[in-house]
């Protein structure tokens, strides 16, 4: 049975629904022990503030954060979901890890960059741009910031060969990840999110299997999270994420936090 939930957004990021102490009453009622609340990190310079709190918003976040540990009777963590780009990565290492604010960071690729082009994540034109996401994400893991990659195979929603160069990809990805002892996350949203069709068969557009076989070939560990936009969705498809990593033996991990 699962006892944690490490991925939850709030209403900040415009995109969510409720507030870090209503996520931690259904938490408490489901039976986990510890619940992470990790929104979308605002940023300095504003990027993509449709789908993001405000810096204005941070201290309320933090403090909402608090009250909901207090309050709730289940312990509640501060952490952001970070964006893997490493424009921000002295930002977040320098406001968001600050003493007294976030215990941990999530690294997440939405947009990437592809030489000057910036590409969502789940539309990937062709390999030489999945070596370009792969190298992102290769680098987020390498930095050291973050308790885990959310969601490293969202690629999937708009790719489904599993070919030579995919391959080579894939295994950057599990080197770093194994090198630097970082858990890589089955997130539970894709299982609730449309299903892509390839060639006549459907799927999840995430969690991909072949991903997670090469996971599990490579031995490193995974942390199964909800990302929950709802609180009603606090433990949504976590059984479905636990039984695709019990099947393919995967290790399992937990958020890195500091002070721990």
């Amino acid at each position: 049975m699962y006892r944690e939930n490490f991925h939850t957004h709030t209403y900040r990021c415009h995109h969510a629904m409720g507030d870090a102490a209503d996520y931690a009453g259904a938490a408490r009622e489901a039976g986990l022990t510890r619940l992470g609340i990790s929104d979308h990190t605002p940023l300095p310079d504003g990027w993509t503030p449709e789908i993001r709190m405000d810096m204005g918003e941070l201290q309320d976040y933090l403090q909402a954060i608090r009250q909901a540990g207090e309050t709730q009777g289940i312990l509640v963590i501060a952490g952001m979901e970070c964006d893997l780009n490493r424009r921000y990565f002295g930002f977040y290492e320098r406001e968001l890890l600050a003493p007294g604010r976030c215990r941990y960071l999530i690294g997440a690729l939405h947009y990437y960059t592809h030489k000057s082009e910036e590409i969502y994540a789940g539309l990937i034109p062709g390999a030489a741009y999945l070596a370009s996401y792969a190298k992102t994400i290769v680098s987020g893991i390498e930095s050291g910031l973050f308790a885990f990659i959310a969601h490293p195979d969202h690629f999937a929603a708009g790719w489904n060969r599993w070919d030579s160069e995919t391959k080579a990809c894939v295994r950057a990805i599990m080197e770093a990840a194994k090198g630097a002892g970082i858990p890589l996350e089955i997130n539970g949203n894709g299982f609730r999110k449309s299903p892509v069709n390839f060639d006549g068969k459907t799927r999840p557009p995430y969690p991909w299997t072949p991903f997670w076989e090469m996971a599990a070939e490579y031995g490193v560990s995974c942390i199964c999270n909800s990302d929950a936009h709802r609180p009603q969705d606090v433990t949504a498809s976590l059984d479905r994420c636990e039984k695709l990593a019990a099947g393919l033996g995967l290790k399992k991990g937990t958020a890195r936090l500091l002070d721990e």
